[in-house]
């Protein structure tokens, strides 16, 4: 096993609390057993080049990394 720190919005952490109490896990395996089930998703899933531009991209960056909040950028548009 790897050790490294995360560090996550205090609003997730609570759903992620819930969640592994309602599954009665640590947070630990909650995080790990999401993390497995959301990548076997993906990896059943085509390349998304035709795919529904309803679907939001995959985050990447920091949260607070979009031209929106930086001064003297426009906010992006699709």
């Amino acid at each position: 096993m790897i050790r490294f720190a995360l560090r996550i919005p205090e609003d997730l952490h609570a759903r992620l609390t819930a969640q592994a109490a309602h599954d009665r896990r640590s947070i630990n395996s909650e995080i790990l057993h999401l993390l497995d089930v959301a990548l076997a998703t993906v990896a059943q899933t085509p390349d998304r080049l035709d795919a529904d531009p309803a679907t939001p991209d995959p985050l990447r960056g920091k949260p607070d990394s979009s031209s929106a909040s930086t001064p003297g950028h426009p906010p992006a548009t699709r």
